[in-house]
């Protein structure tokens, strides 16, 4: 099981959303089948339905685009 804390922690150098649903795919495409969203990740570009976020790259491992 793939957490976000887990992931901050592993990466201290992340400053971005972006960065952390890199993360998150990372961790999908490594074989991990749950992803736990234990804490908010608190980045001036957290969206407002970050979680949806989170599953929507776990689910399907690319980064969202954003225009």
């Amino acid at each position: 099981m793939a957490r976000v804390s887990e992931l901050l922690i592993a990466n201290p150098k992340m400053r971005s959303f972006e960065e952390l649903e890199a993360a998150v795919v990372e961790a999908a495409r490594s074989g991990e089948i749950h992803l736990y969203m234990d804490i908010k990740p608190e980045f001036p570009d957290t969206p407002r339905n970050w979680e949806r976020d989170l599953e929507i790259v776990f689910t399907r491992p690319e980064p969202l685009r954003r225009d």
